[in-house]
């Protein structure tokens, strides 16, 4: 079973339809009994990162997210449940997250030399595969996902990059380590290929 971390705020369903299109069950839950007792858990996100992160510790759902991960099972992050992995984030100020992955989150006209960028980052582009992971199995390099943000990750340790992309300049959009996948992409918007990633997870043991 799929415990998909309901606080409040992210496309719930629509991950939940993707994975039920793959042949995977997936329950949509802020119960913290039923993401311990799950096998796999997903953290989705769409909105600002510290409204998020109240949500988290209001629902209590923060020890039970920590707690999975710490146990080994497989762990899906997407958009802003990637940026809730890391130390923290300078949206509208600083604000603390999860502290699981250190690094912080920061918004695109620090990175880009490009004038006139666009912001948010919206629409298709093509991710740069930098290390192999399990979610990526069956899934050709320089793929096109789907992706709405103003923010990226700057992890510490650059080892956890899983794939690239271009916007402006190079930017993390995945990050791999050990029972951990997280994307910036929405894999839920991103058609074939997301799907695929969403059947790789579910099959993630």
């Amino acid at each position: 079973m799929i415990a998909i971390v309901d606080y409040g705020m992210g496309n719930l369903r629509s991950v939940q339809k993707a994975f039920e299109a793959v042949g995977h069950q997936a329950i949509v839950t802020r119960e913290s009994s039923k993401i311990a007792d799950a096998s796999h858990v997903v953290l989705p996100g769409v909105g600002a990162f510290g409204d998020c992160m109240n949500n988290l510790i209001r629902y209590e759902l923060d020890t039970p997210i920590r707690q999975s991960i710490a146990c080994g099972k497989p762990f899906l992050g997407i958009c802003l449940g990637l940026q809730l992995l890391f130390t923290k984030s300078e949206e509208f100020g600083d604000h603390q997250g999860l502290g699981i992955l250190p690094g912080i989150v920061k918004r695109f006209t620090s990175l880009s030399t490009t004038p006139g960028l666009k912001v948010p980052h919206m629409g298709w582009n093509t991710i740069s595969i930098q290390q192999s992971s399990p979610l990526l199995c069956d899934i050709p390099p320089a793929s096109h996902v789907y992706f709405v943000h103003s923010y990226y990750v700057v992890p510490d340790d650059s080892a956890v990059t899983c794939t690239t992309t271009e916007y402006g300049n190079s930017f993390v959009s995945s990050v791999y380590k050990d029972n951990i996948f997280a994307s910036q992409f929405h894999p839920e918007k991103s058609q074939k290929i997301g799907l695929q990633l969403f059947r790789n997870f579910g099959d993630w043991q």
